[in-house]
């Protein structure tokens, strides 16, 4: 509700469905409504509060033009959506996606809204600012650093210009605190299955223990076996159902080990190496646990994984905390916003300084270093190395994939990636709702651990193009889908939550990547509960990989590497089912004699091997901090370097181990994704490379298509 003076217009406080929607547009319209009327298509449970016609959106920053693109700006309680005007060459209204990655945004994703007229000075808009005069652009700035810029038209427009502007912020705000937009988010799961690749292998969901089993048959990993232990959420509810356990190790004997870790989160197999090396996760000790009075036996079998020698890794101590890595993150999205505003370049001293305040990429080259020395670890010998972090869920998660992308040729391409993600983070349990804060609901948690890991993964993309199927679209895809709120990958801390919420849900909707949402069930009998639950099993939101979803037909297409070069196993006598190698001039005086177990710690880079296989039992190890403590010099003790230097060899082996430069001036800002609110940094972007070439030439003919459509 607005109240209006001669000089100011206030935004009033009731909700917004107090004033009455507009109404959805139904998805099931006749097509001849449809081809009457080209009207924005809302999903079961979503109306329009606002509309205004004859606005014009910029250009997609990476064009680097300054046109526009006509039509019409609507605000509904789930999204920011932008349609525009009817063309022979666009997109029919019925196929366009519901999310539409260059023209929607979901409202928990708006991070600040601007008002702007040229005789005043630019407002932030709340839903309690008070407007003096009536805004001739609206700039929405969205926490996956897109900036979305909408003129409005100046003939009579006026009013229109100034209720949608109005409507959203109020919308903006209302979606933290209105439960209708999680459950309008929640009752239209999908019952499609995930998208599966045209060419390889599908995208593995670990839902399931044929996923489990399937990924372990491709690692060639012999001596381990999938643990149902876990099927019930029983033994730890932040666990997947099914874990990678040693062959010989019973269920019966396993189930003693998950007191002895936080969170009950026991060391398990996330990887193996063809030569041998098995990479483990796993929580810090329990702080109850007493080493003097139990058996921890089990806990030695785990940690060892039939190996002599066992290297634990810290992932908290050469890695920036998660609260650091918020810190960071929203200093750089401040900066970039200072760029998109001004006229500044991203080579001025001033600006660069700025950038490195954000020690953002400090960051990035904390986590190649310490992902690269991994790798080594596993390629030099036959050894179990353990990721250990407190809670297991926040930098496991990021090592973990990283090493693999370094080490695995598979994990490079889209399938492959996509089902990393799904096992090292989603189905391992990272926080996800509480870390990216998709519905604003607790900003103490926050922290985009998952986001860091892309920015990783894309400096590795930047220094070895030909290794990577996919794209750096993709990866922008990745990273702007991560805040989409309408599709279960990133909607849940865990699997069990996720199950846990699912239940008794009484669907009304369910999405097909084909036919779009459709009505299935009378909303009525939903409401009244007499909705068969045995129904409803099974049913899902979407998933991140229905890209679809969100992406048309020619972004798809700008996600596979033109000049991606697959590492064929067969190429190399020393090749593996999964694509590896073990290095041949890797140092084989570490050997253990038979029959003795060594135990290391890395830190700074390098191995510190330990008096006693298990030195908590001797308290020389702290269990209740997640850095360890040095134990007493002695003879029994020697420090054994990490080669950083690694022959040219060993990084040019085929392509199938990647080891990237991390020092200083190799680490680069993800300009296409960080600046990308800014024109002159964004122009010419592209033509850097092959794809940025091919990337490029897709955006003029699209153009081109466009203004030959319109002036026809």
């Amino acid at each position: 509700m607005l109240s209006m003076s001669k000089t100011s217009f206030k935004i009033k406080q009731p909700h917004l469905q107090d004033t009455g929607p507009k109404g959805p547009k139904s998805p099931n319209m006749s097509e001849e409504t449809t081809k009457t009327r080209h009207a924005l298509q809302c999903i079961p449970g979503e109306y329009i509060h606002e509309e205004a016609a004859h606005v014009r959106k910029s250009v997609s920053s990476r064009d680097g033009g300054g046109r526009y693109i006509p039509g019409t700006l609507y605000c509904t309680n789930l999204r920011v959506a932008f349609l525009p005007d009817p063309s022979p060459n666009t997109e029919d209204c019925a196929c366009r996606p519901f999310m539409h990655a260059d023209y929607d945004v979901a409202l928990p994703c708006i991070g600040k809204l601007l008002a702007v007229n040229s005789f005043t000075k630019a407002k932030v808009l709340t839903r309690s600012s008070t407007l003096k005069f009536i805004p001739e652009e609206l700039i929405i700035y969205c926490r996956d650093f897109r900036v979305l810029r909408f003129h409005f038209h100046e003939s009579g427009l006026e009013p229109q210009a100034f209720r949608v502007s109005v409507a959203i912020a109020q919308a903006q705000e209302s979606s933290t605190t209105d439960s209708s937009y999680k459950q309008a988010a929640l009752k239209n799961l999908g019952n499609g299955q995930p998208l599966r690749e045209e060419e390889g292998s599908p995208t593995l969901l670990f839902e399931t223990l044929t996923d489990w089993e399937a990924e372990l048959k491709r690692l060639g990993a012999a001596g381990w076996r999938v643990s149902p232990v876990n099927e019930r959420f029983d033994m730890a509810t932040s666990l997947p159902k099914y874990l990678w356990v040693p062959g010989r190790f019973l269920d019966i004997e396993l189930k003693r080990a998950f007191v002895h870790f936080n969170e009950r989160r026991i060391p398990r197999l996330c990887w193996h190496h063809p030569g041998g090396s098995d990479l483990l996760r796993a929580a810090s000790f329990h702080a109850d646990s007493d080493p003097e009075k139990e058996d921890l036996r089990a806990v030695e079998t785990l940690m060892l994984a039939g190996h002599s020698q066992c290297v634990i890794v810290e992932a908290a101590a050469d890695l920036p905390s998660p609260p650091e890595i918020q810190q960071s993150y929203s200093k750089l999205w401040n900066l970039s916003l200072c760029l998109a505003d001004s006229f500044a370049s991203p080579s001025e001293e001033k600006w660069l300084s700025g950038l490195e305040g954000t020690r953002w990429l400090d960051h990035v080259r904390a986590c190649l270093k310490k992902a690269s020395e991994v790798t080594m670890l596993l390629a030099e010998r036959s050894r179990s190395v353990v990721l250990q972090e407190s809670d297991d869920r926040d930098l496991n998660c990021l090592l973990a994939s990283l090493v693999q992308v370094m080490s695995d040729p598979h994990t490079r391409t889209i399938p492959g990636f996509q089902s990393l993600v799904q096992r090292e983070w989603v189905a391992a349990g990272h926080p996800f709702l509480q870390r990216l804060n998709l519905l604003q609901k607790n900003d103490r948690d926050e922290s985009p651990v998952f986001l860091l890991f892309l920015d990783c993964t894309w400096q590795l993309l930047r220094q070895f193009p030909w290794a990577f199927q996919f794209t750096e679209a993709y990866l922008a895809a990745l990273h702007d889908s991560s805040y989409v709120p309408f599709c279960s990958t990133f909607l849940f801390n865990c699997h069990w939550e996720r199950g846990r919420k699912s239940q008794n849900r009484f669907l009304s909707q369910l999405y097909t990547p084909i036919n779009g949402w459709r009505e299935t069930l009378c909303l009525e009998i939903l409401e009244k509960g007499d909705y068969p639950v045995k129904e409803a099993v099974g049913a899902h939101l979407p998933t991140i990989w229905d890209w679809p979803f969100r992406y048309s037909p020619r972004q798809r297409e700008q996600f596979r590497n033109p000049c991606y070069k697959c590492c064929s196993a067969n190429s190399n006598s020393e090749g593996a089912p999964n694509g590896n190698f073990l290095p041949p001039d890797r140092d084989k005086t570490e050997n253990t004699p038979s029959g003795k177990r060594d135990l290391y710690l890395l830190s700074k880079g390098s191995l510190s091997l330990q008096a006693h296989v298990f030195p908590w039992k001797n308290g020389s190890l702290s269990k209740k901090g997640s850095r360890r403590a040095q134990p007493p010099e002695g003879p029994g003790e020697r420090d054994v370097s990490l080669r950083c230097k690694p022959s040219r060899r060993l990084l040019h082996h085929d392509g199938l181990l990647l080891l990237p430069l991390h020092t200083g001036p190799f680490v680069h800002l993800w300009k296409r994704c960080y600046l990308r609110g800014n024109l002159e940094v964004q122009a010419g972007l592209f033509a850097s490379s092959i794809v940025g070439l091919t990337e490029e030439l897709d955006l003029l003919q699209e153009r081109l298509d466009y203004w030959q459509a319109r002036g026809s």
